[in-house]
């Protein structure tokens, strides 16, 4: 993260600072659920209790849980099994969902459901959820059984009007038939990410609920995948994994720790993409521009591969993309990517946007911090954990509906859009339903007789190795005092507790059963040792304080933080339209104009707005309007600054007076009034403008009103768009070729496209088509205008 000249955490900082060299060389990972067959492996320094091992108690995250559970009794099985039966030959139970479910990526959710459904199990012994594991486990067999190689799965493709079940695809691959781009492999959409959510909710299923057969249609299917890449070279694996994955290679090797079964080792081994993975090994970053939730589940997979094996590479690998991502990409609510794709590094200030932070990154992330923390346990590492878990996967969900958001946008007036219960299934509904299903999974860890506390989350604790039973109650994030009881001690021996004190507090307090205790740090914790009895009490106090805190690239785009929290400006309901202008800080001390309301709440004084603004916990403002991050001027530049933004106005009006036409590409209503059609073409919104694309093999068609005199059409772009070639003809004739690569970093820019007079003399319209090249796409574009050319 990054952090101000007020921000407490440099001891941190320097830790992670120079933690690639170091974490690498000594090889990472977590043991947590491992039961790895070969006993020369020396066991991982730590490990997480069982979810089985903790219940919360009432608090948000408790809200969060009972919330999706009642989401999960919701959602019918035979719905989410439609199109395994179908592809079958079985007729099916239920109707399918719609949403992703109705497209070719269909089975996806039914991985992330049993997924779900096993953690909730285990973390509320729902036996519901079990019933609904067992069941789809058994539906699963049974289609399993139809099949005489061991495939299963509900994926499909639209090819030449026909619909192809997906092991079409993966038969024509092992053929040697390949034909990938990053979310299409033979023409289905990213069929392998599919198999590997089927893969991870069976190895679930397994682990949580002991459900009979799960393993067995794992290994079968893994069998069927071990005889599809088998026949390839090493070139044609790398072609197929140009299409995304998943954590594929992390399920191949959690199949071969449960199994011993050196094939899956070997399968793992085999999903390596060396495009990506090879730099990170070499502690090079290569991830600008690359598709965030694509990548992070092939590091997830090299942390548990070097469980597994003890790889240096592979440990290496994995740490320095945890490191790179967290203090050069991410965001202040722990998040990352812009569009879903990683920027240019240590640019977050120049894409705070309303397209930020996809969940599923975020979700992934804190699985590889699992990872990374059991094999060197740092605090600094649930520093990280405990920002991203609060202030990004908790404001995923509204606690009201049980919904998801795909985004979690940070720009000024945006808002979160929540999953309807039956027609999205977005991946991000998928990682929702698995993230708020497991909220206990990381509050305490153990190594021998040492128990680590690493979040504060009112919760119980029942350790039946040391006969203890522990109960946390806290009102933290929202209170500084935490309390530890100890309800059941029964063992003899002396006990290490472990509390972390996050990086931001410096003067944590300590006291057992009343009695002030010398706060003894080490590595990020308060350390106590001694024979705990029975109804001993320990009190924790994190003082908190408000603190600014800067991007890595501009000390004045800040976010303000109490404690964990990330504090953001009410804007107002997500149903009132706002098209105010960003709140920005102005003046040289803004904390000193900051004053604590009597709900918690902080007015804000020293800030460019009609009225003080009122900032509260960025995570629970669900159905509101925000602004996450501030700019601050001082009361000079703020003045210069208002005089630029006028002298755009000017400038902008002079345009509109030289233009013919305009359509607001991405408006429905313009877009209507210019009678556009299109193929494989979708509206868009970024930074606050409407704009439309055109896929492949798509277009966009619309008409413009001409003038007299010489006409330019002009289109305007986003300016880091790359990989983009198309078309442009008017009334059919071709008047440009466009390449878009990247050339005009952190804004939005204008092309103009001279038309020769005998396109628009006599003609009172035209006609703009816009198409890409074959395997490319076009724009998106952001407004057309027909423009009389300047000095005509």
């Amino acid at each position: 993260m990054s952090r101000s000249a007020g921000d407490h955490v440099s001891r941190r900082a320097l830790l992670l600072g120079t933690a690639p060299a170091a974490l690498g060389a000594a090889g990472l990972g977590q043991g947590v659920w491992a039961r790895t067959p070969s006993q020369t492996l020396a066991p991982l320094p730590l490990e997480s209790f069982p979810l089985e091992a903790v219940r919360l108690l009432p608090s948000p995250y408790f809200n969060a849980m009972q919330a999706n559970l009642s989401y999960l009794h919701r959602l019918e099985p035979d719905r989410l099994l439609h199109n395994f039966r179908a592809q079958a030959g079985l007729a099916p139970k239920g109707a399918v969902y719609g949403g992703w479910e109705s497209e070719s990526i269909a089975g996806h959710t039914l991985g992330h459901y049993l997924s779900a459904c096993a953690h909730m199990f285990a973390q509320t012994g729902d036996t519901e959820c079990r019933r609904k594991v067992s069941y789809i486990v058994e539906e699963l067999a049974l289609c399993q059984a139809q099949y005489p190689d061991g495939y299963v799965g509900g994926l499909w493709r639209r090819k030449e009007g026909r619909i192809d079940p997906g092991r079409v695809v993966f038969e024509e691959v092992r053929a040697g038939e390949i034909d990938a781009t990053p979310f299409s492999l033979n023409g289905a959409w990213s069929p392998l990410y599919t198999i590997h959510k089927l893969f991870a909710g069976l190895l679930d299923a397994d682990r949580y609920c002991h459900t009979t057969g799960a393993l067995r249609v794992a290994e079968q299917l893994a069998g069927y995948f071990d005889g599809v890449f088998a026949p390839l070279s090493h070139m044609q694996v790398q072609e197929v994994l140009l299409c995304e994955y998943g954590g594929l290679n992390e399920s191949f090797a959690e199949l071969y720790a449960r199994t011993g079964d050196r094939r899956w080792l070997h399968l793992a081994k085999t999903i390596y993409d060396n495009r990506v993975l090879d730099p990170l090994t070499q502690r090079h970053d290569d991830l600008a521009y690359r598709h965030s939730n694509t990548n992070i589940p092939k590091l997830v997979g090299l942390a548990r591969l070097y469980e597994v094996t003890r790889k240096p590479g592979y440990g290496v690998a994995s740490a320095f993309f945890w490191q790179d991502v967290v203090e050069r990409y991410s965001y202040v609510i722990g998040g990352n990517g812009d569009r879903e794709y990683f920027q240019a590094p240590m640019t977050i200030s120049t894409h705070i946007t309303e397209q930020t932070c996809e969940t599923c990154s975020s979700y992934n992330m804190l699985k590889l911090t699992r990872h990374l923390y059991a094999r060197t346990p740092h605090a600094a590492y649930f520093d990280y954990f405990e920002r991203t878990h609060l202030n990004h996967i908790l404001a995923q969900q509204n606690p009201q509906s049980g919904m998801f958001a795909y985004m979690t946008p940070l720009m000024s007036g945006s808002f979160r859009h929540y999953s309807t219960p039956f027609d999205d299934f977005w991946c991000c509904v998928g990682t929702g339903m698995e993230s708020h299903a497991k909220h206990g999974e990381s509050i305490y860890w153990r190594r021998a007789n040492n128990l680590y506390v690493n979040l504060y989350i009112p919760s119980t604790l029942s350790w039946v190795a040391q006969q203890t039973r522990i109960e946390m109650t806290t009102g933290y994030p929202f209170a500084e005092d935490i309390e530890i009881r100890f309800v059941e001690r029964q063992a003899p021996e002396e006990l290490t507790l472990w509390l972390r004190v996050p990086g931001w507090c410096t003067e944590p307090k300590v006291k057992i059963n009343d009695q002030a205790q010398p706060a003894t740090m080490m590595d990020g914790y308060v350390r106590l040792a001694r024979h705990w009895e029975g109804g001993d009490v320990i009190s924790l106090e994190l003082p908190r304080s408000l603190r600014l805190e800067a991007t890595r690239d501009d000390p004045d785009t800040l976010a303000m933080l109490l404690g964990p929290l990330v504090l953001s400006a009410d804007l107002g309901p997500s149903a009132v339209p706002w098209h105010g202008q960003a709140p920005a800080f102005v003046g040289e001390d803004v904390l000193a104009q900051v004053r604590k309301q009597a709900d918690g709440s902080f007015r804000v004084t020293a800030i460019n707005h009609p009225e003080p603004l009122q900032l509260s916990a960025f995570a629970f403002q669900h159905e509101r309007r925000n602004a996450a991050y501030f700019r601050r001027f001082t009361p000079v530049g703020w003045q210069k600054h208002e005089e630029e933004r006028a002298a755009v106005r000017l400038q902008l009006a002079a345009l509109d007076a030289r233009s013919s036409d305009i359509v607001a590409l991405g408006d429905a209503a313009s877009e209507r009034a210019h009678g556009l059609t299109s193929h494989e073409s979708y509206p868009v919104i970024y930074r606050g403008r409407t704009g439309r694309d055109a896929r492949a093999g798509g277009f966009m068609q619309f008409a413009l009103r001409t003038a007299p005199g010489p006409l330019s059409l002009e289109l305007t772009y986003w300016g880091e768009e790359r990989d983009r070639h198309f078309k442009i003809f008017v009334d059919g004739q071709l008047i440009a070729e466009q390449r878009l690569s990247g050339t005009h970093p952190g804004r939005f820019f204008t092309c103009e496209y001279p038309i020769a007079p005998q396109l628009t003399q006599r003609r009172a319209r035209i006609t703009v088509r816009i198409e890409p090249f074959a395997k490319m796409r076009a724009g998106p574009v952001f407004g057309a205008r027909l423009v009389r050319r300047q000095g005509a």
